[in-house]
């Protein structure tokens, strides 16, 4: 559920006509849901009742302050993959003790950073970051917090390049390993163990992969604490999908995915950590956009719209598929018609779907891309020297712009020209 609804055959966003807010603040944009992103958080919180437990966004879906503010003023966590997106999550007010620190690069300034500012664990991937961040802590006097990535080589079932937890796939320790590395992790001074990682994929539609995994980890809990260590904590990861389209089978509910961690790891008496992301804000964002023209080529039509690849790329980058609708809805009986719907870039790549049955539109009429709140305005750029989409917050009938749209000029004066040309 979402709460972007028709309302007298115009699309709001909570109470807030999207017209409203074009007309403010121009197309293309992004808007949130105060109203989704806290509904989503709450479910998943719920399906881990009764257990000891933290709820970790994946900020890497989206980061912009005022929606971490959102979710860290539930009690959330948050798991960052740099040191940019660690100190984003600090000025959102999000305390250290509840950033988890992932991600197979980490260098060592940036250990020394997360060190010295507070960190709830570093999730390591590889021996050579374990020895590292080892040299990290004992330079500063202190103990690291670690959890140890694992490879559990499970088929996902999902995109390939979002799929994390085969054992081709950059991430993690080969759980085969693990053992070993542990044992290494615990004879350094710098280094506390405190659990196990885990995170096979994004945008899972069935918990079957899950289970496989979390099954394994289990049976690493006990063959860790049987050598030894300290095995408070799980880190199981994110993953759960969204329907990014009305007509699919709707994937697996938290409440699901809740009574599968339950099922396989409930009993071990370890608090859980899960990191999800898609699930919290996909649904919570759209992205809207005005036609620029209609253009009728050979055979078909192409709907050229002022969003681009570079606002939102997941179409482009992983073939991915957003409902896109009008803003003003067409009456029930109006004969839909396939349109190529095509961004200004330039580039082939620049389209978002082919021969997508819509409704009639013409020039400036409005768009809206469901699904749009997750990897979206994260993954923008400024390719063809075009302007970071501003992101817009709904709360109730108020919003706010929460990302100014930077102008022509503020975009060319970040150059900078050396005296000698």
């Amino acid at each position: 559920m979402d709460h972007f609804l028709y309302r007298n055959g115009v699309l709001h966003a909570e109470d807030v006509a999207i017209p409203e807010i074009a007309a403010a603040v121009g197309t293309p944009f992004y808007v949130y849901s105060r109203a989704t992103l806290e509904r989503h958080f709450r479910l998943f919180d719920e399906a881990l009742d009764g257990m000891d437990h933290l709820v970790c966004f994946a900020m890497k879906s989206n980061s912009n302050q005022a929606v971490l503010k959102i979710i860290g003023d539930l009690g959330a966590g948050v798991d960052t993959v740099s040191i940019g997106e660690y100190l984003r999550a600090k000025a959102a007010g999000i305390p250290g003790e509840r950033i988890v620190f992932s991600g197979v690069g980490k260098t060592r300034e940036e250990m020394r950073i997360a060190l010295e500012g507070g960190i709830r664990q570093f999730n390591v991937e590889s021996e050579p970051e374990l020895r590292a961040l080892n040299e990290v802590a004992l330079s500063l006097g202190v103990k690291a917090p670690i959890a140890v990535r694992v490879n559990p080589d499970v088929d996902a079932k999902t995109h390939a390049k979002i799929a994390t937890g085969k054992s081709e796939n950059k991430f993690g320790i080969p759980i085969a390993k693990a053992r070993a590395v542990y044992g290494e992790a615990a004879a350094m001074a710098g280094i506390e163990v405190v659990g196990i990682d885990v995170h096979i994929g994004s945008q899972l539609t069935q918990l079957e992969p899950f289970e496989q995994a979390y099954l394994k980890v289990a049976d690493l809990t006990r063959a860790l604490r049987a050598d030894g260590h300290n095995i408070r904590r799980l880190d199981l990861g994110g993953g759960l999908g969204i329907p990014y389209t009305r007509s699919n089978e709707a994937p697996p509910l938290p409440a699901q995915y809740g009574e599968v961690i339950k099922r396989t790891v409930g009993h071990l008496g370890c608090e859980i950590e899960i990191e999800p992301g898609r699930l919290i804000a996909g649904n919570a964002g759209i992205l809207v956009s005005s036609v620029i023209y209609l253009k009728e080529g050979e055979g078909r039509d192409f709907l050229i719209v002022d969003a681009a690849m570079n606002d939102l790329l997941r179409p482009a980058m992983y073939d991915a598929h957003h409902d896109i609708v009008p803003v003003i809805e067409a009456p029930a009986a109006t004969e839909q018609v396939p349109y190529d719907v095509v961004g200004p870039v330039c580039e082939s790549g620049d389209t978002f779907a082919k021969q997508r049955m819509m409704t009639p539109l013409g020039e400036e009429d409005l768009v809206a891309f469901r699904s749009a709140g997750a990897y979206g305005a994260v993954m923008a750029s400024e390719y063809n020297s075009r302007p970071m989409v501003p992101e817009v917050l709904v709360d109730g009938d108020q919003f706010a712009v929460i990302r100014a749209r930077p102008t022509y000029e503020d975009m060319i004066n970040r150059d900078t020209v050396p005296e000698w040309l």
